[in-house]
C-alpha cells in the first residue's frame, strides 16, 4: 500500500467524540449479527466460540476445552441432542480486574465487586440455570459440564454465549445492537431442535470493567420497539416454517 500513517500522532480515534464517528455521522446501526455470522463462517476450526470483544474468557480456556472433549469421558457428552457449551457471564466494577480463576469470581461476587451479567438490565436474559449451585461449586483443575440446561420455562428468554460450531443456526442478519434481542431468534430455533445447553463448570466471561445500569434512551427505545415487531410480525413466522414449533419454546 502507497499510504502511509505517521504512528507518532496516536491513535486515530482518540480525540473523536462519539457524534464524530463514521457510524454516527452516516447514521448506521452496529450490524452485530453480520459480525457474528462472518466471524462464524471464516473460522478454520471446527468448535467456534462467536462471543463479544468486550466479553474476556478466563485464561486457558481453549486448552481447557479441547482437553474436555478429547476426554469424552461425561455423559452428557454422548447424548443425541445437539449440543453448545454455555459459559457463565459477569460484570466487575470500573476499579476492578476482571479476575483469573473462578475462586477469585466467587470472591468478587461475595465481595459485591461482581454481579451476574445484565442484573440491572435484563437479568432474565443471562440467567444461567442452577447459577447459585455453579457458584459454590468448588474450583477444579480441568473443565467439566457442570448441567445440562433448556431454553424453557423460567430460562425461556435466555439468551447464552456458548462454544458452538458451524452446525448451529446462525444469527439473523437483520438484528441490531442498537435494536436489542439480536440473539433472541437464535435462541428459538436451537431451543425448537431441542438442543443441550451444557453449562460449563471453570468456564466464564467476565465484560470489560463498569458495572451496566439502565440509562433513558429515547431513540434506543425506538429502535427497539421496531426490532420487536419485526421479530413478531416477519422473522417468528419464517422461523416456524424453518424449524417448526416445539412447546415451551419462545423468542
Amino acid at each position: 500500500m502507497s499510504d502511509t500513517y505517521n504512528c507518532t500522532l496516536g491513535p486515530p480515534w482518540v480525540n473523536v467524540t462519539l457524534s464524530k464517528m463514521y457510524k454516527n455521522e452516516k447514521k448506521l446501526l452496529y450490524p452485530v449479527n453480520i459480525g457474528r455470522n462472518i466471524a462464524r463462517e471464516s473460522a478454520p476450526t471446527f468448535y467456534i466460540f462467536a462471543s463479544d470483544i468486550e466479553l474476556y474468557p478466563n485464561p486457558n480456556l481453549p486448552a481447557k476445552f479441547l482437553e474436555m472433549i478429547r476426554r469424552r469421558d461425561q455423559p452428557a457428552l454422548y447424548k443425541p441432542n445437539p449440543k453448545v457449551f454455555v459459559l457463565s457471564i459477569f460484570e466487575v466494577d470500573e476499579k476492578s480486574q476482571p479476575p483469573n480463576n473462578k475462586t477469585h469470581l466467587v470472591q468478587m461476587l461475595k465481595a459485591g465487586t461482581a454481579i451476574p451479567f445484565h442484573k440491572k438490565l435484563c437479568s432474565g436474559c443471562h440467567n444461567v440455570p442452577r447459577s447459585k449451585e455453579w457458584q459454590e461449586t468448588p474450583e477444579t483443575e480441568d473443565l467439566h459440564v457442570f448441567h445440562v440446561g433448556k431454553r424453557t420455562g423460567s430460562f425461556v428468554h435466555w439468551e447464552p454465549i456458548f462454544i458452538g460450531t458451524n452446525n448451529d443456526p446462525l444469527y439473523d442478519e437483520r438484528l441490531s445492537w442498537e435494536g436489542k434481542s439480536d440473539k433472541m431468534t437464535q435462541g428459538y430455533a436451537l431451543c425448537v431442535l431441542d438442543y443441550d445447553f451444557l453449562i460449563l463448570d471453570n468456564a466464564f466471561l467476565v465484560h470489560r470493567p463498569g458495572i451496566k445500569i439502565f440509562k433513558k434512551d429515547p431513540h434506543r427505545e425506538m429502535l427497539t420497539a421496531k426490532t420487536n415487531a419485526l421479530i413478531r410480525k416477519i422473522i417468528v413466522p419464517e422461523l416456524k416454517i424453518l424449524y417448526g414449533t416445539r412447546k415451551g419454546c419462545a423468542v
